[in-house]
């Protein structure tokens, strides 16, 4: 990719045991948990009493626009019970299990990758010990192609085995699993419903890539212009989840949306929240850690839509020399807001 380009909390026996089986404390409510309760056992009884939700706070919740502000959102009774953010912080590993050269995810073998990700999650969890880290892995599922395919689209699907076989990996190590959308000459109201039998799963997430949405351009390949995709895009997609949400009675879906330029997302502020769906802006571009930060400045903070996520590249972002990957305690000092979403890739 080019710069035109259960739930958990982590603790040190769990890090310790199976390099990374990770016993991550399920969240009972509204992502208001502190971490504490696995040595606190009455806070775990109140955990488990039934949450009454604040229809008021819930519709002030839903209007929020300011990603700014997004940590200060009243956990208890302005998300919905089960809601991973803002009281979590999402760490992923991005890639296809199918494909080398995609990512982190799929580019090691599996063991080798999760005794990676073990470390990657403590250095996370010790950057910022108040919120509890939440590991995800980020499969691109429908992935644009170079080839057009028999029916001109120039995308491809994961099979169905393939999907299960990551999705048992996420199982297996208490990781939330995120299907990523790279829908080619395809739209989103085309691609989305072949993943929704996966989405009923509430461990299974969203994300959708403008970089690689090309229906508005005839006869663009894939990497040859940077793709989009609108608000009603997004609106279509959030209701989307929101419908899967309410029909299999889950815990609100987290939906990433990368964009590393201004035009991957028209009319932003069209975009309308629900809090059935968390809307995650993700700086998904790659290069030397001043242009990283300016691009999050310019097209994730200064257009805020709810939360944000940043991502960090193995293989580009430390060429040329002597620039580096940023650790999770630059990317925490220097990035305003705070990002909730971390994806290495």
């Amino acid at each position: 990719m080019s710069y035109f380009r259960t739930f958990t909390r982590l603790t040190a026996p769990a890090l310790a045991s199976l390099g990374l089986a990770f016993t991550l404390t399920t969240l009972s409510g509204c992502g208001s948990r502190s971490g504490t309760d696995a040595e606190n056992p009455s806070a775990a009884a109140d955990s488990a009493k039934p949450v009454v939700v604040d229809t008021v706070a819930l519709k002030r919740a839903a209007m929020q626009r300011d990603s700014l502000k997004a940590d200060s959102i009243a956990k208890k009774n302005g998300q919905l019970p089960g809601a991973i953010l803002p009281g979590h912080r999402i760490v992923a590993f991005y890639g296809n299990i199918r494909s080398k050269g995609m990512g982190i995810l799929g580019r090691e073998p599996k063991e080798q990758m999760f005794r990676k990700f073990a470390g990657v999650l403590k250095e996370w969890q010790e950057a910022d010990p108040s919120i509890p880290v939440q590991a995800a892995l980020h499969n691109v599922t429908i992935t644009a192609q170079g080839t057009p395919g028999k029916d001109g689209k120039w995308r491809l699907m994961n099979s169905k085995a393939t999907i299960e076989e990551v999705l048992s990996w996420a199982k297996e190590h208490n990781c939330i699993l995120f299907l990523d959308v790279q829908p080619g000459h395809s739209t989103l109201e085309a691609e989305l419903p072949k993943l929704e039998q996966y989405l009923k799963d509430p461990i299974v997430h969203l994300g959708i890539d403008p970089e690689f949405s090309l229906s508005t351009m005839p006869g663009v390949r894939p990497n040859q212009k940077i793709g989009t995709l609108d608000a009603k895009d997004v609106n279509f997609t959030v209701n989307f989840l929101a419908r899967i949400v309410s029909e299999n009675k889950l815990p609100p879906k987290v939906l990433t949306v990368h964009r590393f330029t201004r035009k991957m997302i028209t009319n932003y502020k069209n975009i309308k929240l629900d809090p059935r769906v968390q809307i995650v802006m993700h700086m998904d571009g790659h290069g030397e850690p001043t242009l990283k930060k300016d691009s999050y400045h310019d097209y994730i903070q200064t257009e805020p839509v709810q939360y944000t996520g940043f991502k960090l590249f193995y293989e580009y972002d430390a060429r040329p020399k002597p620039h580096h990957i940023m650790t999770p305690k630059e990317v925490l000092s220097e990035l305003t807001p705070k990002p909730l979403y971390i994806q290495y890739q």
